[in-house]
């Protein structure tokens, strides 16, 4: 099958783009307002964009919380969301008012930062703390696509000691969760290794 995107004219019950491009790693995004208030939030449409020095980004469909806070106060932190803790995950996708404490509302226990003021989650083994550095909007076809990328460049890092194994980062340990598409998820629980050929990038 092919189909035009503009038409949207596949035919299928759901749009397959987010089935194809997946998995899609999950940013856990802390972030606090001005007045201290805490918003933790997921966003399926993030990564990594390079390690020197190291970015990441993540997309909102709409100027959410996640995107006015990390704008306010220039900070925020992505959490490993990990297989462990995909239910309190998925309940911070909940609609809460503005204000109010996702970490609060899923039981999630909040630790303080180092670099940063927004917390990590506690449980999480892994959290990236960012400085903002630019929300970038789309004009496609001159229409405003009321989409937002938010970058931020990773200040400090922090890893629960039990994963550093031989002097390396133990990911299938951890267990993170990644987004496919519809309501499916899959997990990292197990590597393999390959060589890249000489002078490959």
């Amino acid at each position: 099958m092919f189909y035009d995107t503009r038409k949207n004219d596949h035919g299928l019950p759901h749009n397959p783009f987010k089935a194809i491009v997946a998995p899609r790693p999950i940013g856990w995004i802390t972030s606090m307002n001005a007045k201290g208030e805490t918003n933790l939030a997921p966003y399926s449409f993030f990564n990594g964009i390079t390690d020197k020095p190291p970015i990441v980004m993540f997309s909102s469909e709409g100027a959410k919380d996640s995107v006015a806070f990390a704008e306010e106060t220039r900070e925020f932190v992505c959490s490993l969301a990990t297989f462990d803790l995909r239910d309190q995950m998925n309940g911070t996708s909940a609609p809460l008012p503005r204000g109010s404490c996702e970490m609060r509302a899923t039981g999630l226990e909040a630790a303080p930062s180092r670099l940063v003021k927004p917390p990590r989650v506690a449980a999480s083994p892994c959290a990236l703390e960012c400085k903002w550095i630019k929300t970038v909007t789309f004009d496609i076809e001159g229409r405003e696509t009321d989409r937002y990328v938010v970058f931020g460049h990773v200040v400090g890092i922090y890893i629960d000691d039990r994963f550093i194994k031989d002097g390396r980062l133990d990911t299938a340990a951890m267990r993170p969760i990644a987004r496919l598409g519809y309501n499916e998820y899959a997990v990292v629980d197990s590597v393999f290794k390959m060589t890249r050929p000489p002078g490959g990038g």
